[in-house]
């Protein structure tokens, strides 16, 4: 099993940063996939970005430029640096792991094993 627990949501007006951090614990591995997802209220959980093992980003289009993962394996953390937010970022947002060796990075929810328990990030115009 792997824990997950998140952090650095909070209230930003529009144009603000954030950094949020999953720090993971447990059985954890340096060659599982890491991820991000949000949920909106009212509507499904959807792809933000994820991380290889090898450290190699994915985002989704509607982050892309704005959003940065990154990963630090001596911490088991993975992070988000949040830029130029938008309100049409506010969610909760969810750190996932792919809990199998050196697999690729997947958008769909299905491709993660073990969740936290998410982060409220709201961004007032």
């Amino acid at each position: 099993q792997v824990q997950l627990v998140e952090a650095g949501g909070g209230l930003v007006q529009a144009g603000g940063s954030l950094r949020l951090s999953c720090a993971a614990s447990g059985r954890t591995d340096s060659t599982y996939a890491m991820g991000w997802f949000r949920q909106a209220p009212g509507k499904d959980r959807e792809f933000v970005a994820a991380i290889s093992w090898l450290s190699i980003p994915y985002y989704a289009d509607s982050v892309k430029g704005r959003f940065t993962i990154s990963r630090d394996n001596a911490k088991n953390t993975v992070y988000l640096q949040m830029n130029s937010l938008k309100p049409g970022d506010t969610a909760v947002y969810y750190c996932a792991v792919n809990g199998r060796f050196r697999a690729a990075p997947g958008r769909g929810e299905d491709q993660y094993d073990y969740w936290g328990q998410g982060t409220q990030v709201t961004v007032s115009s």
